[in-house]
């Protein structure tokens, strides 16, 4: 729910103004995302982070500003803005938007938390620019059924509704300009967590729940066995469930409960869980499938799950032996290596070492424009 929680809504709800800087467009090499949050509480508390660190001594002063005055500011950052040792370090360029928040200038706030804290997605679309200033700052909220709700009504630009829609169930936050009508929004997605699901209560499963919670998945562990499947084992997972692995994520997808976002990873080494588990899991539409085992293991797992009927296209979907070559051998170690190579799949990464090769460090984030 990034920022968009209990700290902010705290700040809103005590009727005092907040001051929020977000991260509206980077390019190049930018330290944190499209998306990254930084607040300031009217008790003069600092919550988040848009740059690591390089900026948030002028973006802290702005935000000041902001709350004492109760106006917008747009900031760019970059690596040649030297005055006062204000660049970038990391390379890149990185546009940050400081906003007041308060009961009367985001009255829809209310409701965007509500949903995202049902699991409901919703986008919370900022006016950047408009030809009428005082529409700057103004907020549409949009839901993933279409309806929007504003408490600025007079925003002419209906398509942007679509748009911002759109690249909410992409799951991605963006800018969108529209040039016949000098509207520049700022669609700030908000979805979901991603599900983690391992199937194996063993240590190593223990091992990654505790990374999945870090990387801010929803972490579920599954096994069959209820007297090693207990929650007092498993402190870092969202749900500890005694099922049978095959059953349990048929239930969920049935139910909705899987998408393109989640990730299996198989831990049992039975081949009886095992081999029906990922037939099931390979024939769902998810972001990963994987499975711990030796390269002998794998073998036998492949030629199992061939003469169960899997089709080498789907075979070629697991990650077996699961995890990014790093060397290590311990739980933790082990979970490192797999949340790895999951990080990997999820942005299209290559795993190797950052000083072996040329180019830029982060990939290109995902920025749309209408013109």
């Amino acid at each position: 729910m990034s920022v968009f929680g209990s700290e902010l809504y705290t700040a809103w709800s005590s009727g005092e103004t907040s001051a929020l800087a977000t991260v509206v467009h980077t390019v190049g090499s930018a330290s944190r995302p499209v998306g990254s949050c930084m607040l300031l509480t009217p008790g003069g508390r600092v919550v988040g982070s848009v740059s690591g660190g390089c900026v948030e001594g002028d973006v802290l002063e702005r935000a000041r500003e902001v709350i004492l005055e109760g106006t917008c500011r747009q900031a760019v950052y970059g690596a040649d803005d030297d005055v006062f040792g204000l660049g970038l370090t990391c390379g890149g360029t990185l546009e940050v938007f400081v906003e007041p928040v308060d009961v009367h200038r985001f009255p829809e706030l209310a409701e965007v938390v509500e949903s995202a804290r049902a699991g409901i997605p919703v986008a919370v679309v900022t006016v950047l620019g408009h030809p009428r200033p005082q529409a700057v700052g103004t907020h549409v909220i949009v839901r993933a059924d279409g309806h929007h709700s504003s408490s600025y009504p007079r925003i002419p630009e209906p398509e942007f509704i679509v748009d911002a829609r759109n690249l909410m169930l992409s799951g991605a936050s963006g800018v969108l300009t529209y040039d016949a009508t000098g509207t520049r929004v700022f669609v700030h997605s908000l979805i979901p967590q991603p599900r983690m699901v391992l199937f194996g209560a063993c240590d190593f499963a223990a091992a990654l729940a505790t990374i999945g919670r870090t990387l801010d998945y929803r972490v579920t562990v599954c096994d069959a066995r209820p007297l090693f499947t207990t929650p007092d084992r498993f402190p870092d997972a969202d749900e500890v469930v005694v099922a049978r692995p095959d059953d349990y994520l048929a239930q969920e997808a049935a139910a909705g409960r899987i998408d393109q976002r989640t990730a299996v990873v198989s831990l049992s080494h039975d081949p009886k869980f095992d081999i029906p588990l990922l037939r099931t899991a390979l024939g769902l539409d998810m972001a990963f499938v994987g499975a711990l085992g030796s390269r002998a293991t794998h073998e036998r797992r492949v030629e199992a799950l061939r003469d169960a009927g899997m089709p080498d296209a789907a075979l070629a979907r697991l990650s077996s032996p699961v995890g990014l070559d790093l060397g290590g051998r311990s739980p933790a170690e082990t979970a490192v290596s797999i949340a790895a190579e999951i990080i990997m799949a999820r942005y299209g990464g290559r795993g190797g070492a950052l000083s072996h090769r040329a180019g830029p460090v982060h990939l290109p984030q995902l920025v749309r424009e209408r013109r």
